[in-house]
């Protein structure tokens, strides 16, 4: 079934062109990303889909009565609100169903005619699940770390108020959910969540994320913006990587022979008198298509960080313990560490755990309470913060750049402007010299990457350094950093960086507890998993050796039910059964017409308590039934 068809869609700003006539079609079960350069498009066209930005040319046509969920890159609350109210007055159809249904229900007890209303408000209610709402939008909340339902939307950072929309979006588990970079600003247990729950729903996914390992989870189907056009890959990221190099290999192979074939023909047109009437005119025809195709080529665009990093002695830092702590929240407590010449360290953590600050105490951006860090001679800092810089809107790019510095070193005697470092990062002549509000949030950020390398550092501290870089830009800072002869420390939620980057992690806990794991994320989280299953064996052995040996014994000969719980089971069905039948009764009277007002309030708030009565009751028997087989 075809969710959405997109036919011919272009789109410029200016004499720059994002898309040229692309189209695409998206079926129900397909979980798609849209990949490409920063710059080329890839939020835009999510806009363009969801109504938010008018395209150039082109349709874009939904299925009739699809349900479309959308998580914008940067979402909008009004501040004054709370996180309640915010959940609560989003333009979801199933907060649409509860307002209509409270509506109507205090309308009900006010004793007006609304009986008909009351009773499409119910059915609304039903076919959307929306009984249990609020329970579902708290765990969900939970997950995402946003505890204090009162809280005003105004006092949220902005990773609490994305993770409060991605919150919003996931209730209504709508037909289609269109999300712009959703693991920003999650942590990594909230990314491995959201992994978890999006692979257990049955929603169609379209998304722009530059997270890999969520990208090869997640999702089945790539689409790549390139060079204007659009390719479809039917598979997981790993499998766009393969089939993209072959795409490439293939044109610059049949574009060869073109030229090839260009050089012979071009020939033939010359040793041919001026006087075309004698020549062949389909040949004639033919040998514009083929210089049209000679003249082609994929230029692969690799940003270059060939930057040299400054001479590091021995002596790093020491952090000669270290507490630091926010009324009650403690962050590091009396913590000891001795950073070693050309380390290169993860930081991970939940949210909130201290891991920002840890680097702002490093630089000297925040003071410890006790405690210090001894710092080395030699050591230069170059801090590359998770919100960046604010740029001056009105400055031009390259302004930006050579406000830190007009060369920089390369070694050997070799020295790179300015404008030959934006170069490699992927700015052109043009885009250099346009103004910093016209770049792309991803271009926003490489050009603060280019401004951190632009001083020379020989110590790069990065807070979430990969949030809206595209994928290219990734794969070479990784290799940037890989050879980087300094010093590095790194938080990131990006699963694939850290394994490729760092060879040991510092592990935030919490209430300033911290540890020290040799090897990348994935080594940490294979150790985790085994530490976790050692603890739960361990449990099961304690309690075991805590009861009697005789009822040892007995749980070891048989598992079956003690005549106690058979005769639960028992009750537990004709409690099912009496349930089922009054709630079925409940539901035929409401739907006759033919009750009074307050008959129609008694019978519904019946049914919302015998609604959960039933699930207790029959998950209870499904655990005493297991027993029984």
């Amino acid at each position: 079934m075809v969710y959405l068809q997109v036919e011919g869609l272009s789109k410029s700003f200016g004499d720059r062109e994002l898309f040229a006539n692309i189209s695409f079609g998206i079926e129900q079960g397909m979980r798609c990303a849209f990949v490409a350069n920063n710059g080329t498009g890839k939020t835009t066209l999510l806009n363009i889909l969801t109504g938010h930005e008018q395209q150039d040319s082109g349709t874009v046509v939904y299925r009739k009565d699809l349900r479309v969920g959308y998580l914008p890159q940067i979402p909008q609350f009004a501040d004054n609100a709370t996180v309640a109210e915010a959940c609560f007055q989003s333009e979801n159809e199933i907060v649409k169903a509860i307002q209509r249904y409270e509506a109507l229900l205090e309308a009900q007890t006010q004793h007006q005619a609304v009986d008909n209303a009351f009773q499409q408000a119910l059915s609304e209610m039903d076919r959307l699940n929306a009984w249990d709402f609020e329970t579902n939008i708290r765990q969900i909340l939970g997950k995402l770390d946003i505890h204090d339902w009162n809280k005003p939307v105004g006092e949220l950072s902005g990773g609490q108020q994305k993770r409060l929309a991605l919150a919003n979006v996931l209730i209504t588990e709508p037909d289609l959910l269109i999300l712009d970079e959703p693991t920003n600003h999650l942590d990594l247990a909230m990314v491995e969540w959201l992994e978890e729950w999006l692979n257990h729903s049955k929603m169609t996914l379209i998304m722009v994320t530059h997270d890999r390992y969520f990208l090869d989870n997640v999702c089945n189907e790539i689409y790549e913006i390139d060079n204007h056009q659009l390719y479809h890959y039917k598979g997981n990221y790993q499998y766009y990587l393969e089939k993209r190099d072959e795409r490439i290999a293939n044109f610059n192979a049949e574009t060869q022979r073109a030229k090839n074939l260009y050089r012979k023909e071009l020939d033939w047109m010359r040793r041919q008198p001026q006087a075309r009437g004698t020549k062949a005119q389909s040949r004639i025809d033919a040998f514009k298509e083929i210089e049209q195709r000679a003249k082609q080529r994929l230029v692969e665009k690799e940003i270059q960080l060939g930057v040299k990093a400054t001479y590091i002695g021995s002596k790093i830092f020491e952090a000669q313990y270290v507490s630091k702590a926010y009324g009650d929240r403690v962050l590091l407590k009396d913590f000891y560490y001795n950073f070693s010449r050309y380390e290169k360290m993860g930081i991970v953590g939940k949210n909130g755990t201290g891991k920002s600050t840890f680097l702002k105490m490093l630089i000297g951006e925040v003071a410890p309470d006790s405690g210090r860090f001894d710092v080395g001679d030699t050591v230069r800092f170059a801090y590359y913060s998770q919100t960046g810089i604010t740029f001056n809107e009105e400055m031009k790019v390259i302004d930006a750049v050579r406000a830190v510095a007009e060369d920089i070193d390369l070694g050997g005697g070799q020295r790179l402007t300015a404008t030959q470092l934006l170069s490699r990062f992927l700015f052109s002549p043009s885009r250099q010299h346009d103004f910093i509000h016209l770049l792309s949030g991803g271009e926003r950020r490489r050009l603060y990457l280019c401004t951190v390398l632009m001083s020379n550092p020989n110590f790069l501290v990065l807070d979430e350094p990969t949030n809206d870089l595209d994928l290219a830009t990734l794969r070479v800072l990784e290799d940037y950093l890989i050879g980087f002869h300094g010093c590095v420390i790194v938080v990131s939620h990006d699963r694939c960086f850290m394994d490729k980057v760092v060879d040991h992690l510092l592990v935030f806990q919490g209430e300033g507890k911290i540890k020290d794991y040799p090897g990348n994320y994935t080594d940490y989280r294979a150790f985790e998993a085994l530490t976790i299953e050692e603890e739960r064996e361990n449990e099961a052995k304690r309690n075991i050796e805590k009861k009697p040996k005789t009822e040892r014994t007995h749980e070891k000969d048989s598992n079956k039910l003690s005549y106690k719980e058979r005769r639960e089971l028992e009750q537990l069905e004709k409690d099912l059964e009496t349930l089922n039948a009054e709630k079925n009764e409940i539901e035929t009277s409401l739907s006759s017409g033919t009750l009074q007002s307050d008959d129609i309030v008694k019978l519904s708030m019946r049914l919302s308590e015998i609604n959960p009565l039933i699930d207790e009751k029959e998950f209870r028997w499904l655990e005493l039934s297991e027993r029984d087989n």
